[in-house]
């Protein structure tokens, strides 16, 4: 189970790219949700905004077995931030699910021969 929080979502001008924001980031946490199936922990799927002067940084979390997954991407316009921060997120935390699966099968391995 993936949960989704979205804070400061208001600091985003205009409606239409507050849902923009929206839309991507429950994309992102049904593909999660997706790849989760059989995790042990409940997840959540943290987004931040925050907006500097002209500068809008958009960051992503996700607290997994073995580590927390961060990201952040900063951008004049918040649509474009949030579309390679949830790209690049989404490798981020691919990669993590492999690294928790060596790991897991490693030491499934060590314990079999003990």
């Amino acid at each position: 189970m993936v949960s989704l929080q979205i804070k400061n979502l208001k600091e985003v001008p205009g409606e239409a790219q507050r849902q923009e924001i929206q839309q991507l980031a429950e994309k992102l946490r049904q593909k999660f949700e997706e790849w989760f199936k059989r995790y042990s922990k409940p997840l959540t799927f943290e987004v931040i905004v925050a907006h500097n002067g002209r500068v809008f940084r958009i960051s992503a979390a996700l607290d997994m077995k073995s580590k927390k997954v961060l990201h952040a991407e900063e951008d004049i316009d918040p649509v474009v931030a949030a579309h390679k921060l949830f790209e690049q997120f989404r490798r981020h935390v691919k990669r993590q699910i492999e690294l928790e699966r060596k790991d897991y099968e490693y030491k499934r391995k060590n314990r079999k021969k003990g």
